[in-house]
């Protein structure tokens, strides 16, 4: 029998993950919706409000494995959340200029329909102890594209965003200060694109691995 913290822990996560789900599904139909009615300069606006907040709470992820409720490491989740809120909240919000570009579409659709099928995936399981077998394949195979889609968004979009970095200097800090202590956001956003150069691969290969042993299971189930 399990745990009334088990089933607590249940509870929880599967109105964490529809939650979301429905977040990434309204951000999802108003880019579409904007996309069609307005064009591509308008897709951020559109989206702002519930792409900030589901984005957001992905940090939460961090916190379910550094407390155990999930069994997904901390070293494999960590980077690529925080790459995406670096993305929502350090180049998107921040510097408005390259809202309108038409990478940001592309980065939407490929986050979006990714978060979808992986919460509402998660949801079934906590919900309801198991997921459907094509749900499982989406889960795991969709990633194929969609991941290359979101990374070269995201790539694309800091790149371009470094002309509006180095003329704002937002977000540096200059001497002299209290702490004896300075950061140029620049080189901070430089260095992000340099991490992506090891960083894309090496999650890529993970996540087909991920993907061989879900779908092995599967199989063997």
């Amino acid at each position: 029998m399990p745990s009334s913290f088990t089933v607590l822990s249940r509870h929880y996560l599967s109105i964490y993950n529809w939650t979301v789900f429905i977040g990434w599904f309204q951000v999802l139909f108003l880019a579409l919706k904007t996309l069609k009615e307005s064009g591509h300069e308008h897709v951020y606006n559109a989206v702002e409000k519930p792409l900030l907040l589901a984005q957001s709470a992905a940090i939460l992820e961090i916190l379910h494995g550094v407390i155990g409720l999930v069994r997904s490491p901390v070293s494999s989740s960590l980077p690529q959340m925080g790459s995406r809120v670096y993305l929502t909240w350090g180049i998107l919000w921040s510097f408005p200029e390259i809202r309108t570009h038409i990478l940001v579409t592309s980065l939407v659709i490929s986050w979006s329909i990714t978060e979808i099928i992986r919460y509402s995936f998660f949801g079934m399981k906590e919900a309801f102890g198991f997921a459907p077998s094509w749900h499982l394949w989406l889960r795991y195979s969709t990633f194929l594209v969609l991941y290359p889609t979101g990374i070269s968004s995201e790539v694309g979009l800091i790149y371009f965003a470094l002309p509006y970095i180095k003329a704002s200097e937002k977000h540096c800090i200059r001497m002299p200060n209290k702490w004896n202590f300075s950061f140029d956001y620049f080189y901070g956003a430089i260095l992000a694109l340099g991490i992506y150069v090891p960083g894309s691969p090496h999650m890529y290969s993970y996540m087909l691995g991920q993907r061989k042993r879900a779908l092995s299971k599967s199989k063997r189930e």
